[in-house]
């Protein structure tokens, strides 16, 4: 009775796992300095991954026939210590990919973790410009148009999102490598609760902005949020912000979630990259 219990309550896990595609590491060899790692096995708590050493996308691409030419990459939050692949993972991928947006969900090095020898900066922003890169790349072979290419993220995720707004490369034509003669830069970025908001930047040509957070989050977010807006309107870039006045922190994305305006922001999302111009369904 106690081994068919285990199983029972596992299944749906195991189920998950099986329907969800294969990830693609950024790096055939490895990344850059974590190649002495790169076999090592990641860690799953649950719906929930540490251990990256090896950094990947996992895609969600729709049909031909059903793809609207428009990508994102979707960084999972965690506070820099774990990846949260459920509700700030594959559940929006899934979503994306049913409404005709190809969709990337990356596993990123962590720099937060116990033991971690990694930084932000260094490695975690080394693999969000890389999955850019990537999915420039190949954008052919997944439908996608290379100018239509976006990064979105949840909390300490979302911090990657900005970053990789703020600072990007149009690529080195010279490279051997040819993801690396791709750009770095995303045509869109989208920031859900993101954190550390005082170390983000607005300036003059920079992509386009879409924000949702909680009206109950931490100040850094329910606040900083606005003063972000503030920065993008000043500096002549779109923006647009939702502040969920019943909503705190981490609401993710859930198929299953009670509708509620937080829970309903995917919708929200691909109405602004429509009325932008960055999604022709």
């Amino acid at each position: 009775m106690r081994r068919l219990l285990f199983a029972t309550l596992f299944l749906p896990l195991s189920l998950h796992a099986a329907d969800t595609p294969a990830a693609m590491p950024l790096w055939p060899k490895g990344a850059p300095g974590s190649e002495a790692r790169t076999a090592e096995a990641e860690k799953t708590e649950g719906s929930n991954v540490c251990n990256v050493h090896n950094p990947s996308i996992t895609p969600f691409v729709p049909a031909a026939d059903k793809a609207s030419g428009t990508a994102v990459i979707i960084c999972p939050g965690g506070g820099h210590s774990k990846l949260c692949l459920g509700h700030e993972g594959y559940a929006l991928g899934e979503w994306f990919r049913d409404h005709g947006i190809a969709a990337f969900v990356l596993k990123y090095r962590l720099a937060r973790e116990p033991g971690s020898t990694y930084t932000i900066q260094d490695h975690a922003m080394a693999d969000a410009r890389r999955a850019i890169r990537t999915v420039r790349s190949r954008a052919a072979e997944w439908h996608i148009q290379p100018d239509r290419i976006g990064i979105l993220g949840f909390s300490a995720g979302g911090e990657l999102a900005a970053f990789a707004a703020i600072t990007n490369d149009p690529g080195s034509k010279e490279s051997a490598d040819p993801i690396e003669q791709q750009s770095s830069r995303p045509d869109f970025q989208g920031l859900i609760y993101p954190g550390t908001s005082g170390l983000f930047d607005a300036k003059k040509g920079m992509p386009p902005l879409f924000i949702a957070a909680g009206y109950s989050d931490r100040p850094d977010i329910s606040e900083g949020m606005a003063t972000l807006y503030l920065k993008y309107k000043a500096a002549g870039v779109k923006a647009e912000m939702h502040i969920f006045a019943n909503a705190g922190h981490g609401f993710g994305y859930k198929p299953d979630a009670k509708p509620t305006a937080a829970s309903r922001w995917p919708t929200r999302f691909t109405e602004w990259l429509t009325d932008s111009g960055l999604l022709k369904p």
